[in-house]
């Protein structure tokens, strides 16, 4: 995959492009590239698109889901949303990349040989609905550009134009991308982590499930009038909730029956001691993991950004600051027991007394992502530490042999974008918001594979009727815990319709106990030991409800700092393009 990330910077119709080295190294000499001998060649369309690559999301800690109500801290990112303290004047949006997709369709309209160059045309569409996916997601509506404008251009002063018609011209690329890539089996070996057919399906189903669900959930309350603010309904169709959950639906079923896809579950092999959840976001060489297994037997991801050791490695310092990255009671709590129920059903949940009662008979990937992990340093684990600490220790992303085999900075795990858990729970959210219901043939097609790699019972009709569980809830409660901290929560919580209701309580961490409910972290004379330090908590401890009934928990922040209001489903407009074109209408709720 080196083709697609090693590369050089070069300058090209204006614009700031990417590309191959190994692609460019016969070429004319980069001072001469001109309109007159650029896209001339397949070779030369190929590599314009493999610029396109780098937009997608990669590891960054602002993708972790840090401030959500499954994350105790913030670790600096993600608090504007958590606590609800966006600005007027904070956001920016970049246009560039739908640009450079408009230019390689507009340079493809003219090419003498289109079947030379249809993959590239493919991900172009991909693309170009991959970067307006992201502004719905951010603003809401925003300009639908599809040509390459010039200083002279009318659109650059045009209004916005509605979710509505955002998500159709995402839908309708998606289906041009679809039409024209590959599907994953037929790309070569040096093109793995290209986009293919399946990844623009894939693309299609998460774009359907979020605008069906937040048509559902969230209503039309964040559009505005379109005349003194927000986008406007223009192109609004009450039964596309409806036609879209039963495509979501579709493009699932292809993706699982020809996809060629399939879990990474390497729990059989003794070696990796029921870790397949913990190794997977961590796989690199087959020293990654004591199983021997490298990247190419993953066949889970289905979008990804793609790094390697020797030509792209994350330069972040995944391992160490993940282990900071504290989850919440709530997490901790969401994670059903090896019967299946959740906690607050299940008689196997053993409580808090001893510090690891609440992690017996439990699912394995609360064991991996949390627990699991047997390279992070016991303090992290146990320890309640400084200021802001949980009391849990997050292992997700943390390298197998940090230190020795890896060290901060060079980890080269490849980000996950789409997986195949992802598709699984995507088909049965789609299935129940349309129907009301699902078969227990539909859970053991999709999230009771997911079930089986956590160890823990599968989930049946019978199961959900008998101990009065709500099978939606129960649905979304599957896509929280397998999602953990893979960058959908807040996008999650919007299109539910409850980002207020989830955000503006106190984010909590261990029960402590008291004299009453004795745990580790205090005495026999109700003294704290050197576990748990009271005085490091500022907000100090709350009552809540926990599946052993109301019992005390640390506070790591206090529903006093959150402040999350009805506005906050969409980012503002950003006042640099307003001041641009006086066209652009802010969005409700921002002065």
């Amino acid at each position: 995959m080196k083709k697609i990330f090693n590369y050089i910077t070069i300058g090209v119709l204006g614009l700031s492009v990417s590309a191959c080295q190994k692609d460019f190294i016969d070429l004319t000499p980069t001072a001469q590239f001109t309109d007159a001998v650029y896209f001339k060649k397949a070779a030369d369309f190929k590599a314009y698109a493999t610029a396109f690559y780098g937009r997608l999301q990669g590891w960054s800690f602002s993708n972790m889901d840090n401030s959500s109500d499954l994350s105790a801290n913030s670790n600096g990112n993600g608090f504007d949303i958590g606590y609800g303290t966006i600005a007027v004047g904070s956001t920016n949006w970049d246009y560039s990349g739908i640009r450079s997709c408009n230019t390689l369709l507009e340079k493809a309209s003219t090419y003498t040989n289109p079947g030379e160059i249809s993959q590239y045309v493919g991900e172009a569409y991909f693309f170009r609905a991959y970067t307006y996916f992201g502004l719905l997601k951010t603003f809401g509506g925003v300009p639908i550009v599809t040509t390459v404008m010039d200083v002279n251009s009318p659109d650059l002063f045009a209004k916005r134009n509605s979710r509505y018609q955002v998500v159709a011209q995402i839908l309708t690329d998606l289906d041009e991308a679809i039409a024209k890539l590959p599907i994953e089996q037929n790309l070569t070996a040096t093109d793995k982590g290209r986009a293919s057919k399946w990844a623009a399906k894939a693309l299609k189903a998460q774009v359907l499930l979020h605008e069906a669900t937040w048509e559902k959930y969230v209503g039309q309350t964040p559009d505005g009038d379109g005349t003194s603010k927000g986008a406007g309904t223009a192109g609004y169709e009450a039964a596309n909730v409806n036609k879209y959950l039963t495509d979501a639906v579709a493009q699932c079923q292809d993706i699982m029956n020809n996809g060629g896809y399939e879990l990474w579950n390497k729990n059989a092999d003794s070696k990796m001691a029921n870790l397949s959840s913990w190794y997977l976001f961590n796989l690199e060489d087959a020293g990654s993991n004591p199983g021997g297994y490298d990247k190419t037997s993953n066949k889970e991801f289905i979008l990804y950004q793609t790094y390697d050791y020797t030509y792209k490695q994350s330069r972040i310092n995944i391992s160490w600051t993940s282990w900071q990255l504290y989850p919440s009671r709530k997490f901790l709590d969401m994670a059903v027991c090896t019967d299946g129920l959740p906690p607050t059903k299940s008689p196997l949940f053993l409580g808090y007394h001893t510090a690891d009662s609440e992690f017996q008979n439990r699912d394995r990937r609360l064991l991996n992502y949390l627990y699991g992990s047997m390279t992070a340093p016991t303090s992290v684990t146990l320890d309640f530490g400084s200021l802001g600490s949980s009391g849990y220790g997050n292992s997700k992303y943390a390298v197998y042999g940090y230190g020795s085999r890896r060290i901060d900075l060079t980890e080269s795990a490849n980000w996950p974008i789409i997986r195949l858990a992802e598709i699984y729970l995507i088909y049965a959210e789609a299935l129940i918001e349309l129907n009301g219901n699902i078969t227990d043939a539909q859970l053991d097609a999709s999230i009771n594979k997911l079930r089986d790699r956590g160890g823990v019972a599968r989930l049946t009709n019978a199961l959900a009727g008998t101990n009065g569980l709500d099978m939606k809830e129960e649905i979304r409660r599957e896509r929280a815990v397998e999602l953990y901290r893979e960058g959908k929560r807040f996008d999650d919580l919007k299109r539910w319709g409850i980002l207020e209701a989830s955000l503006n309580t106190s984010r909590l961490g261990r029960v402590v106990g008291d004299a009453s409910y004795a745990t580790p972290f205090k005495d026999a004379s109700g003294q704290p030991t050197s576990l748990y330090k009271a005085t490091t908590y500022v907000w100090g401890e709350e009552v809540v409800q926990t599946p052993k009934g109301m019992l005390k928990s640390v506070v790591v922040s206090s529903s006093v700092n959150h402040s999350v209001a009805a506005k906050h489903y969409l980012y503002p407009i950003p006042l640099s393009q307003i001041i641009l074109n006086k066209n652009l209408l802010q969005n409700p709720g921002y002065n």
